[in-house]
């Protein structure tokens, strides 16, 4: 997961390959909070490691119910009719299916608990649940505002004899909430009572799915009323898997339909036909805008169709959550498209209605909205600028705009706090970018310099700082030296062949400040005086420069790079946006590795140290191959007297002004 300040998203163009998606949030918390409520122990697989399954699992601890984790498997043995463990004060973060569900649960429970979350989570409805439980003689205080979190909640005095009223036209997690939360109780028949439409019935369609699998089965008249049937008790499936997240495919599907091609359709693993998931039903919403979509039991294949894509006129209701798509595809349509029946997007992770209709202003389209419904205007060539997508701490909103990176401009698109994916799909950025290439170069920033000039430190933040990748080019060649040693070869040109050969191939990779050889951390061992040695012999030999061309252009992959070494900017990447020359006096290099050097243990004089320097930089300067000097257009960077936050500081300046985000 990037937990940067942003992400830049370069240019993109074709997608093609698998994708394998994350479990469901909505199925995910079910089935937590049902695991915990029964007797025995349920064993889930599958589950989904985000934000939101964090905190309902640190609440399920805090509440007494033990949880073990055995790699992808997790144990939850329930409370089985034992009281949860009290006084507690659960943070529940913002996750909306943690809050509404343990809200009703402990509240036909009792005891002493107080559930909080963000700051967000404090300004979303639970008004609607809170009045429902306290017709049925729950005790729940607001402690801030009327109708929000966070709550205190106490003993109850249940009184079942009348049905219980519940709106239905706010949020379905509050009958969700119920749904769960009544069986606990049910020495009689208990009936809820729907006022109003209800939203997002699908969502409800899950939680009966759910609740049956738990032994609880509810009996409806339309959608209007629900009983829970007397003696009603929940009994563990014993072993249960979680389907993969049919909203987080929605944007993969778009993807697909967006870009790639027909002879190689874009595949979804974990979500098809047999999909329990109302969000599914984004397929028809993608076809009709025009997409290919070959769907399977456990699998969804998709590719473009019409192009551009086709307007639509859509009541969203049925698919709230995979609708915002919707509104990011309507970007590549023939005509302004209109979601209607959204009116939830109000009270979601921030107001969806405004915050789309605001970033895709930003984009340079046209938007009109509603209290309940959003109509965007295509792009076309010409028409489209560089965005800074503000998230609003809303994952759907981050990952929808990363799709308009597939612009006919090919303008960027930076998304602020790309870590918010983190709420359902930690890895999203990184599973977007295994199946879709960039447009043009992937940005590539080259920090050359010589020896001890802190090029490597320098590199690394920057790459850091940025989300991208980082290459330490004098690394690969010390990596070189270590496996053509340990493979019994003499670093001459006698062995310049054998060296190369191996060189192509050398699977190395980085890890921050670690250097993998193999898989195995070869960090020290190449960064010994010896190692530096070992690489300027292997550096001399042309054929072993030419084997390890191909792998540093390897490492530029999406969405960028830094690379740091001696002729990044001259050789490797001429064509990289921006280049640095990092340089610092001899005598300052010398000091700088002498305290390297005494802190690792090792004795060493300065003076001898700042002798080899510049005997090395007479000779990387002189060299016949690759000469160590400052590309052309290279910005110039002494840092004898800077610190590394302050050069950092510089180089993030310099590609700033470089970006199109003003």
């Amino acid at each position: 997961m990037y937990s940067t300040a942003f992400l830049d998203l370069p240019p993109l163009a074709g997608a093609a390959g698998t994708v394998t998606l994350p479990g469901s949030k909505s199925i995910s918390n079910r089935v937590l909070l049902l695991s915990a409520l029964c007797e025995g122990t349920t064993e889930i697989h599958d589950l989904l490691d985000s934000d939101d399954t964090r905190v309902m699992l640190a609440a399920l601890r805090q509440l007494g119910c033990a949880v073990d984790a055995d790699g992808a498997v997790l144990r939850v043995t329930g409370l089985g009719g034992r009281a949860p463990a009290s006084p507690a004060k659960l943070f529940l973060g913002n996750a909306g299916t943690a809050m509404r569900p343990l809200t009703a649960a402990l509240a036909v429970l009792g005891g002493d608990f107080e559930l909080s979350g963000v700051a967000r989570m404090h300004e979303r409805p639970i008004g609607d649940l809170v009045d429902a439980l306290r017709q049925l003689g729950c005790r729940i205080d607001c402690l801030g505002n009327e109708g929000y979190p966070p709550l205190k909640i106490g003993t109850p005095q249940l009184k079942l004899d009348a049905p219980i009223r519940v709106r239905g036209d706010v949020s379905s997690q509050f009958l969700t909430a119920l749904l769960m939360a009544l069986p606990l109780v049910a020495k009689r028949d208990i009936h809820i009572d729907v006022v109003g439409e209800l939203i997002s019935k699908p969502y409800i369609e899950i939680t009966l799915s759910l609740l049956s699998r738990y032994g609880i089965h509810i009996a409806r008249d339309g959608w209007q009323r629900f009983t829970i049937p007397a003696g009603a008790r929940y009994r563990s499936p014993g072993r249960i898997h979680v389907e993969a997240d049919a909203s987080s495919a929605s944007y993969f599907i778009a993807l697909g339909a967006i870009a790639a091609d027909a002879t190689r359709p874009l595949r979804i693993q974990g979500v098809g036909a047999d999909s329990i998931q109302g969000d599914i039903r984004f397929v028809e919403a993608a076809q009709a805008m025009g997409a290919i979509v070959h769907s399977e039991a456990n699998a969804l294949a998709v590719h473009r169709g019409a192009w551009p894509l086709k307007a639509i006129d859509l009541d969203c209701n049925h698919i709230p959550d995979a609708a915002m798509t919707l509104a990011v595809m309507a970007l590549y349509a023939d005509g302004p498209s209109t979601l209607r029946n959204i009116a939830s997007w109000r009270v979601k992770e921030t107001d969806r209605i405004a915050a789309m209709a605001t970033e895709c202003r930003k984009l340079g389209a046209q938007v009109d909205e509603g209290e309940d419904w959003l109509r965007i205007h295509p792009l076309a060539a010409g028409q489209w600028r560089a965005a800074s997508i503000h998230t609003y701490d809303d994952h759907r909103v981050a990952m929808c705009f990363s799709l308009a990176a597939f612009n006919a401009d090919r303008v960027p698109v930076r998304i602020e706090d790309p870590k918010c994916v983190g709420k359902t799909f930690p890895d999203y950025f990184e599973t977007l970018f295994a199946v879709t290439q960039a447009a043009q170069a992937v940005p590539v920033i080259c920090v050359d310099g010589p020896t001890a000039s802190g090029k490597g430190t320098l590199a690394s933040r920057v790459a850091q700082a940025l989300g991208y990748h980082y290459l330490d080019s004098g690394a690969l060649y010390r990596a070189t030296a270590c496996a053509a040693l340990r493979a019994g070869l003499a670093l001459d040109a006698a062995h310049e062949a054998r060296i190369a050969e191996l060189a192509r191939t050398l699977p190395v990779r980085f890890e921050g400040d670690r250097v993998l050889l193999g898989g195995e951390d070869v960090s020290d061992e190449i960064r010994s005086e010896q190692g530096g040695m070992n690489a300027s012999a292997v550096s001399a030999l042309p054929a072993v420069r030419t084997a390890l061309l191909d792998l540093q252009h390897a490492f530029a992959r999406l969405p960028g790079l830094v690379a740091d070494g001696r002729d990044m900017g001259t050789v490797i990447f001429p064509g990289a946006p921006l280049k640095v020359f990092l340089t610092a006096s001899a005598a300052t290099r010398a000091e700088r590795r002498h305290k390297q050097l005494i802190s690792k243990g090792f004795s060493a004089k300065l003076s001898d140290l700042r002798a080899d320097l510049e005997a090395r930089d007479l000779r990387d300067s002189t060299r016949a191959v690759a000469a160590l000097k400052p590309a052309q257009d290279a910005l110039p960077l002494d840092n004898s007297h800077l610190s590394i936050e302050q050069s950092v500081d510089q180089v993030l300046a310099w590609w700033q002004d470089r970006q199109p985000f003003h």
